[in-house]
Order: C-alpha cells, then sequence, then structure tokens
C-alpha cells in the first residue's frame, strides 16, 4: 500500500489510464497547464503534450456535446466540469444523447466517456460553487453515477469509470481532495455497482456516500463509546445502486439512517427508504427510517451558516442516538 492524498490518487489512475490507452483524453477548463483548479491533473499535460490534455473555454454545454461525440467515434474522454453546480448546463447532451444512444442503436453505439465535477460545500465557496445533485443526475437511464470517499476507491473507480463503456459521471468532493489513505500498488479497479461495508455493526445501518462516509464513521467511533455498534455502508455508486448489500445490513441491524449532504427532499435518502420499504428487509425494522439530508435552502457563504445546511458529525451522532433508543 501507497500513502496517497484523494487528488494525487485520481492524478495516477489517469496517468496510467492515459499510459495503457492511447485513446483516452482529458480536456476541461485549467486543467492543462494549471493542472485543474484541485492539482488532479498536474503534470500530465507535460507527459502527454496539448492533444490529449486540452485546456477549454467556459462552455460545459459544447464541451459536453464533444465528449459524446469523441467518444461515439473511438475514443475514451474524460472531461472536467469545474464544480458540480455547472452540470445542469451539460444536461442536453447527458440527458437526450449520451444516456440514450446505446438504447435507440441498440448496444451498436457506445459511449465510453467519463464526466469529473467537483461538488459539496463546507469550503465556503458559496451558493453557486457548493451544491450536491447527485439524485438528479442519478434519476437518468443510461448514466452511471459515483461518488467514491476514499483515495483507493477514488483512484480503482476512476479507472473501472474510463474503461466503462458506457457514460459515468464522477462525483468527488472538494473536502475531500485532501484526503489521505492506503492505495494499493500495482493494477487494480473497483467495480461500478458495489456498495462497501466500512464499519461493521450490529444496532444500526447508516447509508452515506462521499464525504458523509468519513461523517458517519467518525459519528460512529463516539457512538461505540455509549454502548451503540453502527454499521457504516459506503454506497460507493449511486446508479446502480447495490440494493442487496444495504438489504442485509438492515436486515441485520434492523434500524435504517440514510445520511446525505444534498437537500433532503428526494434525495438518495429517499431512494434508500423506499427500497427498504419495498423489500423483505422491511419486516426486519424496530424503528421507523430516518433521512437526515441538507437543509431546503441554497449553501450560504457564511462559514456558520453553511455548517448549519449540511449534516455534520453531532447531528448524525443525535440522529443515531435517538433511532437506537426509540426517541424518534
Amino acid at each position: 500500500m501507497a500513502m496517497m492524498r484523494y487528488a494525487e490518487a485520481l492524478n495516477a489512475a489517469l496517468r496510467e489510464e492515459m499510459q495503457a490507452d492511447p485513446s483516452v483524453f482529458v480536456f476541461g477548463e485549467d486543467i492543462g497547464r494549471y493542472g485543474g483548479v484541485f492539482k488532479v491533473t498536474k503534470g500530465l499535460m507535460e507527459e502527454f503534450g496539448e492533444t490529449r490534455v486540452r485546456d477549454t473555454p467556459i462552455s460545459e454545454q459544447a464541451l459536453t456535446a464533444m465528449a459524446v461525440t469523441a467518444a461515439m467515434t473511438g475514443t475514451r474522454p474524460v472531461l472536467e466540469i469545474m464544480y458540480a453546480d455547472f452540470v445542469p448546463l451539460t444536461l442536453d447532451a447527458l440527458v437526450n444523447q449520451a444516456s440514450i444512444y446505446n438504447y435507440i442503436w441498440n448496444g451498436q453505439v457506445k459511449m465510453p466517456f467519463v464526466l469529473r465535477t467537483q461538488g459539496g460545500g463546507g469550503a465556503g465557496a458559496g451558493a453557486q460553487h457548493s451544491k450536491s445533485l447527485d439524485s438528479m443526475l442519478a434519476h437518468i437511464p443510461g448514466i452511471k453515477v459515483v461518488a467514491p470517499s476514499t483515495p483507493a476507491d477514488a483512484k480503482g473507480m476512476l479507472k473501472a469509470a474510463i474503461r466503462d463503456d458506457q457514460p459515468v459521471v464522477f462525483l468527488e468532493h472538494k473536502l475531500l481532495y485532501k484526503m489521505k489513505g492506503p492505495v494499493p500498488e500495482g493494477y487494480y479497479t473497483v467495480p461500478i455497482g458495489k456498495a462497501d461495508i466500512r464499519r461493521e455493526g450490529r444496532d444500526l445501518t447508516i447509508v452515506a456516500t462521499s464525504i458523509m462516509v468519513q461523517k458517519a464513521l467518525d459519528a460512529a467511533a463516539v457512538l461505540e463509546s455509549e454502548g451503540i455498534d453502527v454499521e457504516v455502508v459506503d454506497l460507493r455508486t449511486i446508479r446502480p445502486m447495490d440494493k442487496q448489500t444495504v438489504i442485509d445490513s438492515v436486515k441485520k441491524t434492523s434500524r435504517l439512517l440514510c445520511v446525505y449532504e444534498a437537500v433532503k427532499t428526494l434525495g438518495i435518502g429517499a431512494e434508500v427508504s423506499a427500497m427498504i420499504a419495498e423489500s423483505e428487509a422491511f419486516d426486519y425494522l424496530d424503528a421507523p427510517i430516518v433521512r437526515l439530508g441538507g437543509a431546503e435552502t441554497p449553501i450560504p457563504y457564511n462559514p456558520e451558516l453553511e455548517k448549519a445546511t449540511v449534516p455534520q458529525i453531532p447531528d448524525i451522532i443525535t440522529a443515531a442516538r435517538d433511532l437506537v433508543k426509540g426517541v424518534r
């Protein structure tokens, strides 16, 4: 194992895939000479040249249409959209082209492209640079949506996404880029569509993604000192969701807390809750399912107000404690 930051793991994945496959290229705003706002593409232009590492104008709609065309004609583009807040500008190409071409052409057209973007609050970036749009993107059939929470998963899932023949939206949280963790040496991938149990427990299941996995693990450590044993399930892939892992966990613990950063209404937690309600796990529940999501508001710029709009570790502790003790 090598210790890497999340951003370094992504950089390594891009470099290795570009070395292995000349059809892989990356493009986006400030990703070349500048190396990306978060330095994920640092050094790639120097190694692979301006043809395979391309700085582009600010035109998200045009860039995504270019990625669709490039993917259809035999290359594997990796497009970076600087901040998830601007992904809505890409939706025509994503929804009306990328997501449906394999279907309408009966499998004759492949669409191997990755759209990388950064989301989430906590960086004081204000309402226009802090959104979490994962559930909106995951609603679209034909698009895979992933949100890794560790450096090892970031590298392995990005490699898997680049090799996938269908479009993958790769969601990265801004606060995870500096996170350090062990990353396997040598070749490996992490499968898309498979959740991971980050912590085993018997009293409560917490289902989370991205940075909320780390917050859930921190909360679980505190709750352990109170005699509450929490199981933390990292979805990793939002679409297609690994339903069986969640169902099996809930059947074991009999309680479910869904934690996610996006606005609570119609978020990932709603889908997870409905999935459990429609499965055999429903009969195992000893308490109502609880969703802990973001506030129904744009993300404020003020740091204290920003914290109040997004679930924090104390919020997770309180919700989990109340759920296990029957307060909810």
